[in-house]
C-alpha cells in the first residue's frame, strides 16, 4: 500500500516516535511524505521514503494531488490542533479528497494507532482491490 505521512512542526517528533515503533509494518509498503518530516522519519527508521518539498514549499499539496489521483491508500496527518497554520485550507482540502476517495486518515496517534493495526491484520486489503498494482 502507498501510505503519505505529514506532520506539522509540534508533532514531528511524534511522528518519528510512532514511525519507530512501527518500522516493522511500514516497512512492508510504499511511504512517501513531506521534506522535513520524510528525512527526519527516514534518519531515525532508515526507512525508504519518496520525499517531496517541504509542506511550507508545496510538500502537502503534492501529496494531496496523489490523492486526488487515487494513488494513496493511508495518510497519517499528525495536526498541531492548538496553532493556526496558513496552510489550513490546503489541509482541509486534502482531508476533503480522502473522504471523496475513501482513503482512511489518521490526524491523531491514537487514530493511526487503530489503522496501523488494521493495516497489520490485512483490514485495508480492500484498497488492493480498489486500486489492483499492474
Amino acid at each position: 500500500m502507498n501510505i503519505a505521512l505529514i506532520a506539522h512542526d509540534a508533532k514531528k517528533e511524534l511522528m518519528v516516535q510512532f514511525c519507530i515503533a512501527y518500522c516493522g509494518v511500514l516497512s512492508r509498503h510504499d511511504l512517501c511524505a513531506t521534506g522535513t518530516t520524510g528525512k527526519l522519519v527516514s534518519e531515525a527508521t532508515g526507512l525508504p521514503i519518496q520525499k517531496f518539498l517541504s509542506g511550507s514549499q508545496g510538500g502537502d499539496q503534492q501529496i494531496a494531488a496523489r490523492i486526488a489521483c487515487n494513488e494513496v491508500d493511508l495518510l497519517l496527518f499528525f495536526r498541531d490542533p492548538l496553532t493556526a497554520k496558513p496552510s489550513e485550507p490546503n489541509d482541509m482540502n486534502m482531508l476533503r479528497l480522502c473522504d471523496m476517495h475513501n482513503i482512511p486518515v489518521a490526524t491523531n496517534i491514537a487514530t493511526a494507532e487503530v489503522l496501523i493495526h488494521g493495516l497489520e491484520r490485512g483490514d485495508l486489503d480492500w484498497r488492493n482491490i480498489l486500486n489492483p498494482k499492474n
